[in-house]
């Protein structure tokens, strides 16, 4: 996501329990260092396919998807997430301008990457799981 910085870790004490599923075939240590600097436990998939594994297997709170991803599309692996659970918050990463219409009813937050900064991804994810937090 092309995350630079850091945010004060000002919930960790809510988000210890709490694991984040990131699932892009891109390598995101700022992501995961930005998470696990709020006290988050991440989980990195490298695919869409091991996203869902990971998904079925591990104990996750959150999700946060890339749109493009070289075995499936966030948008297949959010429809797939959505019939194995319909409560776990699905935010999705993409370069495109907007929202899709095809994304409505999946995804609970649409973040373009590289206009938003870290404190944002933070605010955003702290209100779906409605934990504190100062971003």
């Amino acid at each position: 996501m092309g995350f630079t910085g850091s945010a004060a870790p000002a919930m960790q004490k809510e988000a210890k329990a709490i694991t984040v599923l990131c699932v892009d075939d891109e390598q995101q240590t700022a992501l995961r260092s930005v998470l696990e600097s709020e006290g988050y436990k991440v989980l990195f998939a490298a695919s869409g396919s091991e996203g869902l594994e990971t998904f079925k297997s591990e104990a996750v709170n959150a999700v946060i998807l890339d749109y493009w991803m070289m075995d499936m599309s966030g948008l297949k692996l959010a429809q797939q997430i959505r019939q194995l659970s319909r409560s776990v918050p699905i935010i999705m990463l993409s370069s495109y301008i907007e929202l899709l219409d095809e994304s409505l009813g999946l995804v609970d937050v649409w973040i373009r990457k590289g206009e938003r900064s870290p404190r944002y991804l933070l605010k955003r994810l702290a209100e779906l799981l409605d934990v504190g937090s100062s971003a």
